[in-house]
């Protein structure tokens, strides 16, 4: 009986052991390992060139060029980028053209025709030629006078918050 408890302590040590140290990290390095000597060993083959007589010194150059690619440090986690605002000197379009896109002239007429058609107070003075609320969005627009901010965003999710009134 003593002689099981005995074992079976041990087993637990044994487990207990071994779940303090991390296998997932030696299962991710494994792979990583393998690949960086596959890398190498392509390196090693295109540095050679299919030449059988190299010279000492540039077989000596080729293994430490290996060996820098060997000690490289890898990085195995993506950093998550946080998406900030971008500021232009003195209010200045840093994030696309200067103008308006045709895409952001087409939201703004269409969200300011809307914003007309449900009741919202006109900020010109109505053209005599005006027969829709898209002719007035137009004719804001032309003027500048919307209160419209765009955001332009970048692929890296980093942003410009552009008012109408900073567009040639």
């Amino acid at each position: 009986m003593s002689e099981s408890k005995t074992n079976a302590n041990k087993t637990y040590k044994d487990i207990d052991s071994e779940d303090q140290s991390n296998p997932t990290e030696k299962n991710d390095i494994q792979p990583l390992d393998e690949s960086v000597e596959k890398a190498i060993e392509y390196f090693r083959k295109i540095r050679e060139g299919g030449n059988a007589d190299l010279t000492e010194k540039e077989i000596a150059e080729i293994d430490k060029e290996c060996e820098i690619i060997r000690n490289r440090k890898i990085i195995t986690k993506n950093l998550e980028h946080k998406s900030t605002e971008i500021t232009g000197k003195n209010g200045q379009i840093v994030t696309g053209p200067p103008t308006l896109t045709r895409f952001e002239r087409a939201r703004i007429m269409g969200a300011r025709a809307l914003q007309l058609s449900l009741g919202a107070p006109v900020f010109i003075e109505i053209p005599k030629n005006a027969t829709s609320s898209l002719e007035i969005a137009m004719e804001e627009l032309k003027q500048r006078v919307i209160p419209i901010v765009i955001k332009r965003t970048l692929p890296n999710g980093d942003y410009q918050h552009l008012p109408i009134d900073q567009f040639e």
